[in-house]
């Protein structure tokens, strides 16, 4: 069995253009005569790795704690892919991860610089798919995001952002991206990992 932690680190993780960055405080020191140690830290829900609820985009839509943890965890596809993710390319994406597990076609990783379209974006919301991550920091073009944020949510697709597949070869894995339950919230990080028998 192999597992891959496809997780950033949180206080040296990327941050989307004009989030705050991740802080830590620390607020006790065995280095200076402490008891213990003891860390404080603060963050946007949307730091590193992370999951982004329909409430992200959506005032009456799930927050992160109303999502259903079976869309974390479960059989995925991961797919190599640079550039621009076209109808055509998610249609083509779709079938492998069918041929390969049908189970693996409710969770879709592309592994890559890839953007998806509109377009892609919605063939993977008529299919019904349970999650879409990708290695970016957003899901569509990070100059206009919410497009394609708007019609995955819509069909309270979760988002899987900022995770790294560098590592991890194309194929079928188990995943495991439960975020943290942060009440109210349009996302929150996750530590990531992949399982491969």
């Amino acid at each position: 069995m192999e597992i891959y932690d496809i997780s950033q680190e949180v206080f040296g993780c990327t941050v989307f253009p004009g989030d705050p960055s991740p802080e830590r405080e620390i607020l006790s020191d065995m280095k200076n005569g402490a008891l213990y140690n003891l860390t404080a830290f603060r963050m946007c829900a949307h730091n590193g790795t992370h999951v982004d609820a329909p409430y992200h985009f959506y005032k009456d839509g799930k927050t992160i704690d109303q999502v259903d943890p079976e869309r974390f965890i479960g059989y995925a596809y991961v797919a190599e892919h640079s550039g621009e993710i076209t109808a055509e390319d998610a249609v083509r994406i779709l079938q492998t991860a069918l041929e390969a597990d049908p189970r693996s076609a409710s969770r879709i990783l592309i592994k890559g610089k890839a953007v998806l379209t509109k377009e892609g974006a919605e063939v993977f919301a008529e299919a019904g798919i349970r999650l879409f991550g990708n290695e970016s920091q957003t899901v569509g073009p990070e100059d206009a995001p919410m497009e394609v944020h708007l019609i995955l949510l819509k069909e309270e697709i979760v988002l899987l952002e900022g995770i790294r597949l560098e590592k991890v070869p194309e194929g079928v894995y188990l995943l495991h991206a439960i975020p943290l339950n942060l009440g109210g919230a349009d996302g929150a990080p996750c530590r990531a990992t992949l399982i491969r028998e």
